[in-house]
């Protein structure tokens, strides 16, 4: 989902919190309205919202759970943390959901997270160490001067670059640090040109499937038109992942064209439950993009 923003704290009434809290909760409740009202809670970045967030992640939906931890993580609000690291420490949990509250760790930035961060640099799935040796190197990087051009906390800030070849070399060049072709990756998605997509979707077919998660994630904040078909592929191969095809769906619901409609209501009964959630979510956000609805969360 990249409809986040870093705008000043919403103020909520007791009321708003109560019933924004009711819907989120409420397991028989339509997907897409529990999504809206999590990312209204995720603009008041309050304490009581975060404590609202953090009980559902007893929910049976890994799309909504990973979503959670994405929210908290965009929050930034520090009350969070030991809430992401029991997520994160839960082994019986979906990895997608772990991977999604180390993500939020790292988002947070707090430096005396890191070595409790640490003991997860060997965990049991590929998709976990990935996102933790992110996270470490993202917390570790001087941000302060850094102005990102997208309204989001990144796993890693883009580099200064504006050489597309050398981009290129680096997001392909698997002998790299994860973080340093994540990097590139943030600065060819600020291009938004045809040649950085086309360089991008090449990263599809990449071993890891964070990367390629991740490709995905950027291309719904670019909505560039140039996208929709790799990621319609993507969608479309029921042998990737579900945290892979449920990030392309998302990216189609972003872009909102009548072709992206068309594949998000081909796949919305998809055999996998997180891809058949997403798809749904992804209707919505279409749904949204072409309402002219001025604010996602009413």
């Amino acid at each position: 989902m990249t409809l986040t923003s870093n705008l000043p704290p919403v103020e909520f009434t007791n009321e708003q919190y109560t019933k924004f809290e009711n819907i989120l909760l409420d397991e028989n409740e339509q997907l897409a309205k529990r999504f809206r009202a999590l990312f209204s809670l995720k603009a008041t970045k309050s304490n009581r919202a975060v404590e609202i967030i953090s009980k559902c992640f007893k929910d049976s939906s890994c799309l909504l759970k990973h979503e959670l931890a994405y929210v908290l993580g965009q929050m930034k609000n520090k009350s969070a943390i030991p809430v992401l690291f029991n997520v994160l420490g839960n082994l019986e949990e979906n990895a997608m959901v772990r991977h999604e509250a180390g993500e939020a760790i790292g988002a947070i930035g707090d430096i005396s997270t890191l070595p409790e961060l640490e003991k997860y640099q060997d965990d049991m799935f590929q998709v976990v160490r990935e996102t933790v040796e992110l996270a470490i190197n993202n917390i570790q990087c001087d941000l302060s001067n850094y102005q990102n051009e997208y309204p989001t906390t990144d796993p890693a800030p883009a580099l200064e670059s504006n050489d597309i070849k050398e981009l290129e070399s680096i997001l392909h060049d698997t002998s790299l640090p994860l973080f340093y072709r994540y990097r590139a990756m943030f600065s060819l998605r600020n291009m938004n040109t045809p040649e950085a997509v086309a360089i991008l979707a090449k990263g599809f077919y990449d071993n890891s499937a964070l990367f390629r998660h991740e490709i995905a994630y950027i291309f719904g904040q670019m909505c560039h038109l140039d996208s929709v078909e790799p990621l319609k592929q993507v969608l479309e191969n029921t042998s990737e992942l579900s945290m892979v095809r449920h990030e392309a769906a998302e990216a189609l619901g972003s872009i909102a064209t009548q072709e992206c409609f068309d594949c998000l209501q081909k796949y919305k009964e998809d055999r996998d439950r997180t891809v058949r959630e997403s798809c749904i979510v992804g209707l919505d956000m279409y749904e949204y993009e072409n309402s002219g609805q001025f604010n996602f969360i009413q």
